[in-house]
């Protein structure tokens, strides 16, 4: 939505725009990318695939590193997208914002209890 004062022109919103598209694709395409490592990987493994070579794969640090990565950027994906959903489609400001903070305190968790699951391999 835009206003237009004269020859001023004063765009309202977000102003996320460009930067939230290019993060939503650099995310999308780490994620595709680290599928395809993780499948490599898998394909690779030897005999039936069990806990002990799951583990296996995540064990050394180079992979939980790029896991935690791609945990970070898949995270950051979600918010993205949610801000965006709720910024949309959620018209009351006091909802809206429950709804984002609620959205971050849930992120921030899932990150903490990542970090928790791939340092106890």
């Amino acid at each position: 939505m835009s206003v237009n004062f004269g020859t001023k022109r004063l765009v309202v919103g977000a102003h996320y725009g460009l930067r939230d598209w290019l993060a939503q694709r650099v995310t999308g395409v780490l994620m595709a990318l680290f599928t395809f490592v993780v499948l490599a990987q898998v394909l690779l493994t030897k005999g039936p695939l069990g806990y002990d070579q799951w583990a296996g794969i995540f064990s050394a640090q180079w992979m939980k590193t790029l896991t935690f990565a791609v945990i970070v950027a898949m995270l950051y994906h979600a918010w993205v997208g949610m801000r965006e959903i709720l910024m949309d489609y959620v018209k009351p400001t006091s909802v809206r914002l429950t709804l984002q903070v609620f959205s971050i305190v849930w992120l921030v968790g899932c990150a903490g209890w990542a970090i928790q699951v791939l340092w106890r391999l």
